[in-house]
């Protein structure tokens, strides 16, 4: 005996499994099969705050550029595109190094595109205004950004912790070195 589908309702959703209802030709039936389509795991980009010497003059850099952005962001633009876009939007961070360690992150609440006054296309980093300070992790010069995958980034320092005295940028290099920070 052959029988034949039809398909008449279909649930998705990026993190939910997939339903689907289905009509057997000799009767009504409903079949539900579930699958979980692919999750898309967050990854962040790391990139060297170049020009600042604390995490006090990136905060103030942006507060003086914030007019050009939109209410609540921040923008930060750079030459290559990043080619695992999903990932990078789904929860991503922009972790900043200064003076040799990473010390704070944004949230990455989107990319956008900007062309330059030369003409070349450039991708925009649109974080959120929210500067997060982080465990200070000891990390060499590099140029333009790399990805920094979820399980490699540093943990986010106490919202109580911003607060205490901002230790010499050298000495909270040695202390993560030594692995004490």
């Amino acid at each position: 005996m052959q029988h034949s589908i039809d398909v008449w309702e279909t649930e998705t959703s990026r993190y939910a499994p997939q339903a689907l209802s289905a009509r057997l030709a000799d009767g009504e039936v409903r079949l539900i099969l579930w699958a979980y389509p692919e999750r898309v795991v967050p990854l962040n980009i790391i990139k060297l705050c170049v020009g600042c010497d604390g995490i006090e003059d990136l905060i103030q850099w942006q507060h003086e550029h914030r007019a050009q952005w939109a209410p609540g962001t921040a923008e930060h633009v750079t030459r290559m595109w990043p080619k695992r876009e999903a990932e990078v939007l789904d929860g991503g961070s922009l972790y900043w190094v200064i003076k040799g360690a990473v010390l704070a992150r944004q949230r990455i609440l989107g990319l956008e595109e900007r062309i330059g006054s030369d003409g070349i296309r450039r991708c925009a980093l649109v974080l959120d205004r929210e500067v997060i300070r982080t465990q200070s992790v000891p990390r060499r010069p590099f140029q333009g950004w790399r990805y920094l995958p979820v399980e490699e980034s540093p943990r986010d320092l106490p919202k109580g912790r911003a607060l205490d005295d901002v230790l010499p940028p050298a000495l909270a290099l040695a202390l993560a070195e030594i692995g004490l920070r």
